[in-house]
């Protein structure tokens, strides 16, 4: 029961995100910059555990690793505005994002960073 309604909360989030993004892309774009997955894991894993420290290592881990999804966004751009159809340029964006966390990860671990 629990997992449905964590599921049903996380949903109407997003769907509010996405029907606000249609009439004010402004203001969808600020809620949707704010680290809505990130809070209501964060949220989910306190309810569930009651451990500060499980809050802190999910924290100091999406600390590690929200710069590489940062590529994501400029890929998708890129490719939008050169005229690559959505989806595959959604598809190109993903994979070119699983590419640049993959590097950045690597050059974390030469510097003796482990996520």
């Amino acid at each position: 029961m629990q997992f449905l309604i964590k599921v049903i909360v996380t949903a109407i989030i997003v769907a509010i995100v996405s029907y606000v993004s249609r009439k004010f892309p402004t203001i969808g774009a600020i809620v949707v910059s704010l680290p809505l997955t990130s809070m209501l894991a964060i949220m989910w894993l306190y309810r569930d555990t009651n451990d500060v420290a499980k809050v802190i290592e999910l924290s100091q881990a999406i600390i590690w690793i929200v710069v590489p999804s940062i590529v994501f966004f400029i890929a998708l751009v890129l490719l939008l505005k050169n005229d690559v159809k959505f989806y595959f340029a959604m598809f190109c964006s993903s994979v070119i994002m699983i590419l640049g966390y993959n590097v950045y990860i690597f050059v974390l671990r030469k510097f003796g960073v482990n996520i």
